[in-house]
């Protein structure tokens, strides 16, 4: 184990046990390594570390401090009601931003999760969503244009895709069973979601069907980042 990692290891234990509480201001660089005998550049790329995991934070001119992970988003895992609704009942300030609308190539996993034959046309519908200002997860919906003849025209206009299905007659929803995955995000994820390679995202899996009819409306594929949420699985 790097000397590195052991410090990172060490300050995470420590936040674990209740020694260092949120805001707590912790050791300096000098005194940790002075105590560990280590590199105090060693223990810098330490604290830079535990920065981009999300477990403390740094004051300009007056070193780091323990971030409170405490007031994490509280996000329960359902499909019956639209993240948005989730997070303007929390009374967050929200916003959500459409990225992109496109035709997809055939791909028979998700074809398959929308119960539609190769020929039919999919489209993906992605969304930034948005508390505080920060962008926290990206929403990718997959949608079949047999059930929706208007969405390569107004799919850059949809912020909601449960206003969307509401307009056309859609009322209640139900969800097909999720699967849950962690990836680490890749360049183009960093970049949109403005987080480090060491941020782990959640990927929730998910199809959502028209309870009255059964048609089956979207196949989903949602990225939260790790550090922004804790997880409510119903």
């Amino acid at each position: 184990m790097s000397h590195e990692i052991e410090i990172v290891d060490k300050v995470i234990s420590l936040m674990a046990s209740g020694q260092y509480s949120p805001h707590d201001k912790l050791p300096s660089e000098n005194e940790i390594a002075d105590q560990y005998k280590m590199p105090r550049i060693t223990v810098r790329k330490a604290y830079e570390r535990l920065g981009e995991l999300g477990y403390i934070y740094k004051k300009q001119g007056k070193g780091s401090y323990v971030k409170d992970r405490h007031k994490q988003i509280e996000l329960v895992l359902s499909g019956d009601v639209s993240f948005s609704q989730k997070m303007i009942e929390k009374g967050y300030d929200f916003r959500s931003e459409t990225i992109f609308c496109k035709e997809i190539k055939y791909e028979k996993r998700i074809h398959d999760s929308l119960e539609t034959d190769e020929e039919d046309k999919v489209f993906k519908v992605g969304r930034l969503r948005y508390i505080d200002r920060q962008p926290i997860a990206l929403h990718i919906s997959y949608v079949a244009k047999s059930v929706f003849r208007d969405i390569n025209a107004v799919g850059m206009d949809i912020t909601s895709m449960f206003d969307y299905y509401h307009s056309k007659g859609y009322r209640e929803f139900f969800s097909k069973p999720s699967i849950l995955s962690v990836s680490f995000p890749t360049k183009s994820q960093r970049n949109l979601l403005n987080c480090t390679s060491l941020i782990p995202l959640l990927v929730l899996e998910s199809g959502c069907s028209d309870k009255k009819t059964g048609t089956v409306l979207e196949y989903s594929r949602i990225l939260y980042r790790c550090d922004c949420f804790s997880y409510v699985i119903p």
